[in-house]
């Protein structure tokens, strides 16, 4: 699998405050990466970051097969790496259709119709932004992902304040991207339904990064269970787990 995006050694402070020391992810082509960690841990910071949205104060971003110590989102734009913010992607001044037909005329990817038949928008196209519930505004948020068809997606608490049914949805659109090499990388504080989706785990905590491996590998990390998840947590992920790999086998 080929790195299309990795974030090495971030360093981050706003005001006397230090948010992040020494923080890495790597975005891998047709894998699903979960960032999680505790509210403050860094997790969306360092994500920004590997987005170009905030600038770090040291480290350095590869991409495209170079180091850059500064990296902008048009930069990364035309590098195939699309940011999805937690908030305010989709403005209410046109209908759903006609962005994603902005979306689909600017960058020439995907299909408007396909894209809101994998998130279940279809018979939303004609209304704004400010009339969609949480979970509606969240999938037509990832259908300009979907139609977009970036090499790296970065989605920003893409499950926060949603219904199981909208998470189900959009956990199969980022894995439609991965089977299509798409690396796709998403933090989340819903930590049943990330582990469930993902297939590498980093926990940014203290500063830094620790790399995980696993969803089930997490679940028996004695730290990340003693400080993150708890035991009884931990037995579900390790049985979710299992029977995905088992359905996956049997398939």
């Amino acid at each position: 699998m080929t790195t299309i995006l990795a974030a090495e050694c971030m360093a981050k402070a706003f005001g006397a405050r230090r948010v992040l020391t020494s923080a890495s992810l790597r975005a891998v082509s047709g894998e699903l990466l979960a960032l999680v960690g505790r509210n403050g841990a860094g997790k969306s910071t360092l994500l920004k970051i590997a987005a170009g949205f905030i600038q770090p104060d040291g480290g350095s971003i590869h991409v495209g097969g170079r180091a850059y110590l500064r990296v902008s989102l048009p930069m990364l734009a035309r590098e195939g790496v699309f940011y999805l913010p937690d908030h305010d992607l989709l403005s209410s001044a046109f209908s759903i259709g006609d962005q994603l037909d902005m979306f689909v005329q600017q960058f020439g990817q995907g299909d408007r119709a396909d894209a809101a038949a994998l998130l279940g928008i279809a018979s939303l196209l004609h209304r704004r932004a400010s009339s969609l519930s949480g979970g509606e505004l969240r999938r037509a948020e990832v259908a300009m992902a979907v139609v977009r068809g970036p090499l790296c997606l970065l989605a920003d608490e893409p499950y926060r304040g949603i219904a199981p049914i909208d998470i189900e949805i959009i956990t199969r659109a980022f894995r439609h991207h991965t089977s299509l090499g798409c690396a796709v990388v998403f933090t989340g504080h819903e930590i049943q339904s990330v582990l469930a989706a993902a297939d590498r785990v980093t926990w940014c905590v203290g500063g830094t990064t620790i790399d995980l491996g696993t969803p089930e590998a997490a679940a028996r990390d004695d730290r990340f269970q003693r400080e993150y998840l708890g035991p009884t947590l931990s037995e579900r992920v390790i049985e979710a787990e299992a029977k995905r790999r088992a359905a996956a086998f049997d398939s």
